[in-house]
């Protein structure tokens, strides 16, 4: 099986332009994008930083770890062998191979793998 690589965190927001603001101004988080006024990614080094509404978050509520694998498939069937579960997929979005898993505590966990264009 393939390795895994944690590239963002994921949280959760009901008002995407004041959560801008808050980790832009407050924090000095640079602002990488944002579509609309649902999601948003700003730059925190090493790991994204990602803010969700209800329209893109897969577990709203939830900090979530992301991460990147080239085995989106096989990670969430051994995370649901070894106890946790899969929430949704695995499934292909616009972007990415995705699944929402949780892990074998109920920690929600997103496992990703970009589409070949």
């Amino acid at each position: 099986m393939s390795s895994l690589e944690v590239r963002m965190v994921v949280l959760s927001t009901e008002n995407l332009d004041e959560s801008i603001k808050f980790y832009t101004e407050t924090l000095g988080f640079p602002l990488k994008f944002r579509d609309g006024s649902h999601f948003a990614v700003l730059d925190g080094g090493a790991i994204t930083i990602a803010i969700a509404t209800s329209l893109d978050h897969p577990m709203i509520g939830t900090t979530l770890v992301s991460m990147k694998t080239d085995d989106v498939d096989g990670f969430a069937k051994s995370i649901e062998e070894a106890g946790g579960a899969i929430m949704k997929g695995p499934y292909d979005d616009a972007h990415e191979r995705r699944a929402v898993v949780y892990d074998n505590m109920g920690n929600g966990l997103v496992l990703y793998s970009p589409l070949a264009r």
